[in-house]
């Protein structure tokens, strides 16, 4: 069930390219994208000395943690996790933790979002550097308003590009050689999606916004989906040590993000 709901994110997420215009979408992304090399690095950096100094968490749990954080969660973790070598447990609590806050995320971003009166662009700046999986950054997205969405998505979708480097530079650190690598193809896809909008479906914009339309019912249903699937026995899970890891590096990233949003 979770690895088709996955695949369902990614097909949805190729959906929302044909209601987006290339040019419109990378104007709308450009402060994110220069903001994406600071807030990585610095996750990665913070996550591992909150992890590994103050809380001890075993190396693989902690550094798969700080991945998904950093970049786009459940993604981040299974790219990088065969290249570290870890085992079906530290994966599993990886996961989970990252599970938990991005159902938490979906539903409270748009209600601070509010609260805070976020324009669109700033909640789509902070929901795509805040949020870990690119479908809650979609829905926190959707739920915000058109433009959020379109911020959101073309800033996460970036971001999710340092899936590949990263992976790279891990069996670097980690030294382990000849270790495949998973790429986030659909990235691409959604790029082209959006190519093909701009490009050739400019004539026939039903077309595009049909697609669209049906993408962003799919991914209705997956978060309805996310959000029941949280339960007591999903935090127990676990464990205390990654989870306050996971919580602590997202709050932190939470704040320096809205601080960003702000003040520069």
């Amino acid at each position: 069930m979770g690895s088709e709901m996955c695949i369902r994110d990614r097909y949805s997420v190729v959906g929302l390219g044909f209601g987006m215009n290339l040019h419109s979408a990378l104007a709308s992304g450009k402060e994110g994208m220069e903001f994406t090399v600071i807030s990585v690095i610095g996750t990665l950096v913070i996550g591992w000395f909150i992890g590994r100094k103050l809380l001890k968490v075993d190396r693989n749990t902690s550094y798969l943690i700080c991945s998904g954080t950093a970049i786009c969660g459940g993604s981040a973790i299974a790219a990088v996790g065969p290249v570290v070598k870890a085992n079906d447990s530290e994966m599993s609590v990886a996961l989970a933790t990252i599970f938990i806050l991005n159902a938490i995320a979906l539903f409270i971003f748009p209600v601070i979002g509010h609260a805070l009166g976020m324009s669109q662009h700033e909640f789509g700046t902070w929901a795509a550097i805040a949020i870990h999986d690119t479908s809650s950054v979609v829905g926190a997205g959707a739920a915000y308003g058109e433009e959020a969405l379109k911020v959101a998505t073309t800033i996460k979708l970036t971001r999710a590009l340092w899936i590949i480097p990263m992976a790279f530079a891990t069996s670097f650190i980690f030294k382990s050689k000849g270790q495949k690598i998973s790429i986030p193809w659909f990235i691409f896809f959604f790029v082209l999606a959006m190519i093909v909008n701009t490009y050739l479906l400019g004539s026939v914009p039903e077309v595009g916004a049909a697609i669209n339309g049906l993408a962003r019912k799919t991914l209705t249903i997956t978060m309805f989906f996310i959000g029941a699937s949280l339960s007591i026995d999903v935090v127990k899970s676990v464990g205390l040590k990654p989870l306050v890891q996971g919580v602590l590096l997202w709050v932190v990233i939470s704040c320096s993000t809205l601080a960003y949003i702000y003040w520069f």
